[in-house]
């Protein structure tokens, strides 16, 4: 049975990691939760893994209370989390969001594990670093995000000369046809209500501005070598179709499925086979009709944010993951408005456009994470008092 290690199980990605573990037969040796002591040691008793970690230390005695009559063994602290990424297993999912993952995702990759990565962001502030490590320690980085696993699956590597572009589908989010003033109006509540998935508060977030799309182009890029170029983004409201790959001939494939992440991440815990997911077969009749716009960067200026700070270089993309985090968590505690997101982290890319491109260490991706967080955070309390 193949063993797995689940980092951020008490997520929206987790759950659904655990349906498809489940599902799938794996045995889940290791487990990870970020604040949710309760939530995960409830995961624990149901699954039973050898370690069980809190990313939160705070929470580490209470978790340990409620495992250790039970004799599951169980820790606590960031540095925890990473060492079980370590821990003796094939594959890794990594769902835990945000820079965080950062150092447990090298753990695994410096392991040569398999990692199943549904973060988005280890790739957008130091893909010139973990890919380049992965390659190296022989690990492979399979990706669970459902566009990137879509453009995964029917992307040709024996044909790579024969590509002409790989698209990215949007949804649009919940303001696909709000008028800027509407926007400049949301509440969080709006901005959560995603139209079709169930998500996690931040990637919400980033749903609503499409900043979640414009990470998704420079994870892209790492992954797939197509050049920036060759990268596009269409919004596709019904989000059936997950990505595309158009060849030179003319042929275009696409990958769809219903929208439930338990699909990709059924994908990368048995690949190169398939397995049984618990999800509901596709109904293209009741998906009718399945349509396509081009996005407005006018009213969702994220999108053109991302693509430079991806041709200016591996500090400015760093730069805009970690102000986005900064003004995404404002927003979500009321402290400034729905447009003012893309606005800091435009704001924060001017105030360090000093900065050099190169990130050749994981130290250098995190000092330039700890400026650009100074900065936004600067930035935020000035929208908030404004």
């Amino acid at each position: 049975m193949t063993r797995v290690v689940l980092l951020g199980a008490t997520g929206s990605v987790g759950q659904s990691a655990l349906q498809a573990i489940e599902a799938g037969g794996f045995e889940l040796v290791g487990l990870a939760g970020g604040r949710d002591a309760a939530g995960l040691a409830a995961i624990a008793e149901r699954f039973r893994p050898e370690m069980t970690v809190l990313a939160d230390p705070a929470g580490g005695a209470a978790l340990a209370e409620r495992l250790a009559p039970l004799g599951l063994a169980s820790d606590a602290g960031p540095d925890a989390v990473t060492a079980l990424a370590a821990m003796d297993a094939e594959r890794v999912v990594v769902a835990i969001p945000g820079f965080a993952a950062l150092r447990p995702t090298l753990a695994a990759v410096d392991r040569g594990r398999i990692i199943c990565l549904a973060n988005k962001e280890c790739l957008v502030a130091a893909g010139d670093v973990v890919m380049p490590r992965a390659k190296a320690a022989g690990a492979t980085v399979l990706p669970v995000d459902s566009e990137h696993n879509a453009i995964f699956q029917v992307f040709e590597n024996e044909a790579l000369g024969a590509i002409r572009r790989i698209v990215l589908t949007a949804s649009g989010g919940p303001f696909r046809t709000w008028t800027l003033d509407a926007m400049a109006r949301a509440t969080r509540r709006d901005a959560l209500k995603h139209p079709n998935w169930s998500m996690g508060a931040k990637i919400s977030i980033d749903s609503a501005t499409m900043m979640n799309k414009g990470l998704e182009v420079i994870e892209a890029h790492h992954l797939f070598p197509v050049g920036i170029a060759r990268i596009g983004v269409v919004v596709h409201p019904q989000s059936i179709v997950h990505g595309m790959v158009e060849y030179a001939d003319g042929s275009v494939l696409a990958h769809l499925s219903n929208p439930s992440m338990v699909t990709p991440v059924a994908h990368c815990l048995h690949y190169p086979a398939r397995g049984a997911a618990p999800v509901s077969p596709l109904d293209l009749v009741a998906s009718s009709p399945l349509t396509f716009e081009a996005p407005d960067e006018t009213r969702f200026p994220a999108l053109r944010l991302t693509r430079e700070a991806l041709a200016a270089g591996s500090h400015a993309t760093n730069i805009l993951n970690a102000a986005n985090e900064v003004a995404v968590g404002a927003f979500l505690r009321d402290r400034i408005g729905f447009l003012d997101i893309s606005r800091i982290v435009s704001d924060t890319l001017d105030a360090l456009a000093h900065l050099e491109t190169a990130s050749a260490s994981v130290d250098d991706v995190e000092t330039t994470d700890r400026e650009a967080r100074r900065v936004a955070e600067r930035l935020t309390c000035t929208c908030s008092t404004a």
